[in-house]
């Protein structure tokens, strides 16, 4: 997902003066937008849908890097094993 920073970038006084074309902008191209003030970031509006879906990305991604780091350690069990400790047997 990429910035437009002719578009997504906004002065949080246009946030506090028309919220809703804000929020009408964040769903339609389902962008996030920066909201600056005095020529600086500070916060940043998403729509939900792409936050809850960004979450779980990265929930997933760190789920493959902890289990890559079990593998390299050592932390491994058979799958005869992963049955009995799950009671699948």
């Amino acid at each position: 997902m990429t910035i437009k920073f002719s578009e997504d970038v906004i002065p949080l006084s246009d946030l506090k003066v028309n919220p809703g074309r804000v929020v009408s902008q964040v769903k339609e191209t389902h962008r996030p937008i920066l909201l600056t003030s005095r020529g600086r970031g500070v916060a940043v509006v998403q729509d939900l849908d792409e936050y809850e879906k960004n979450q779980e990305e990265l929930a997933f991604v760190k789920a493959i890097a902890q289990g890559l780091m079990d593998i390299k350690e050592g932390n491994t069990m058979s799958l005869s094993e992963a049955k009995k400790r799950l009671g699948i047997e």
